[in-house]
């Protein structure tokens, strides 16, 4: 229904209830006075209700007849449903086609075979796509100063692609270095963390669990420099040599660990060879402590002595009148290596050192796999043994107020 408003029309709409309310109440609706080109039906379980007068008609007495839900109670695939077999295998071959091999080749067993036209600019068959692994931090192990666990889960197809391996490539980022042009370090999967012949900084394995998952793949990295920005990269290889799409984590690593007590006691110290008159020796030792330890526990003292000791001047004017400025710049210009998020964290009132220690399974294939035969051997068949082990995290805990 239009209204009319000047140049404009506007459309009114009402509820369908109400429009057969309307229709009933102008007597539009009745046995021998139908409106052209509606038809109703009021059904209900298979019976007209006693509501509806237009089932009241000669001979319509009798009940409808009951419908029946069809009911399912298992699971067939579509292709099933048809009886003629010619149609039946020719329906099932395109659905499987669609399905796993990009509708570009064939079923045979569990894998595809592609049609001439499905190659790529590599001249790779690629009717059955290789998805790409997701990468992600393992949430069984939190990531601490120096060690980090990745995770991702097996991205094989019970049908099409076969995977041979993972290649992982990890790099410190930092502003001298060309991230495009600086690849990293590459571990292969199966050939470098599988057989063992990796560093003993990384290792292949699996978060602890009652149940293992058998298509989870994990990576455990134990030696990375504290307070620094990595970059991992993941991508798959399939048996014909194809590459996945890359998955990408960027993190960066907890701040270094500061024993608290002792960066005090070295602050002390050093406003004790600070103090008064200052020989020649004392100076050297104050600049020879100030050098030997790291810059974040530098950070530390400074922090300590200013918080004692900063009536009498401060860290920098102090080690400036007593050591000169040379001697001053190479002992500060190494406090500007200590990242903002971690120099936010070395102002906190209190810091303590605790110890965990995390299960880890560490994981070995029991068979060797022969050199040049690494795209055609499928990582899934691989026999793997695993052995749990601890790993010990080191942490720093930082706060406002002494705690247990």
């Amino acid at each position: 229904e239009t209204t009319e408003l000047g140049n404009k029309k506007e459309l009114k709409s009402m509820p369908f209830i109400t429009y057969l309310s309307g229709l009933l109440t102008a007597q539009m609706l009745s046995d021998d006075h139908l409106i052209s080109g509606v038809e109703i039906h009021c059904e209900e379980k298979g019976r007209c209700p006693s509501t509806c007068h237009l089932c009241r008609r000669p001979g319509k007495e009798q009940l409808s007849p009951t419908p029946v839900l069809l009911e399912i109670n298992r699971v067939v695939p579509l292709y099933a449903l048809i009886q003629d077999n010619d149609t039946r295998e020719a329906f099932k071959g395109a659905l499987m086609s669609s399905y796993w091999c990009s509708g570009k080749g064939d079923v045979i067993e569990d894998w595809c075979r592609c049609d001439l036209n499905a190659f790529d600019e590599n001249g790779l068959p690629n009717c059955s796509p290789l998805p790409p692994p997701v990468l992600r931090l393992s949430p069984n192990v939190e990531p601490s100063s120096t060690v980090v666990s990745l995770e991702w889960l097996d991205v094989q197809p019970a049908i099409g692609t076969k995977v041979s391996d993972y290649v992982l490539q990890h790099k410190k980022v930092d502003e001298y270095t060309d991230t495009d042009l600086y690849t990293g370090e590459s571990l292969s999967f199966a050939d470098d963390l599988l057989s063992g012949l990796a560093t003993s900084c990384v290792a292949a394995g699996r978060s602890h669990g009652d149940v293992p998952d058998t298509s989870l793949y994990s990576v455990i990295f134990k030696c990375l420099e504290p307070d620094g920005l990595y970059k991992f990269t993941l991508y798959a290889v399939d048996t014909r040599g194809r590459h996945s799409e890359l998955s990408t984590v960027t993190l960066r690593t907890a701040c270094p660990l500061v024993d608290d007590s002792k960066a005090e006691e070295i602050a002390d110290k050093i406003y004790n060879l600070y103090n008064g008159y200052t020989s020649g020796k004392e100076q050297q030792t104050a600049y020879n402590t100030l050098m030997e330890v790291s810059a974040s526990m530098l950070f530390r003292v400074q922090h300590h002595y200013n918080s004692h000791y900063e009536k009498f001047g401060d860290f920098v004017w102090r080690s400036e009148d007593e050591l000169g400025p040379r001697k001053a710049h190479l002992i500060l210009r190494r406090l500007e290596k200590v990242s903002s998020h971690c120099s936010t964290l070395l102002r906190s009132a209190y810091i303590q050192s605790r110890t965990e220690t995390v299960p880890y399974l560490f994981c070995r294939s029991e068979e060797v796999r022969p050199p040049g035969m690494v795209w055609y051997s499928i990582l899934k068949d691989t026999k793997v043994t695993c052995e749990e082990k601890m790993v010990s995290m080191l942490r720093n805990t930082y706060g406002e107020s002494k705690g247990r």
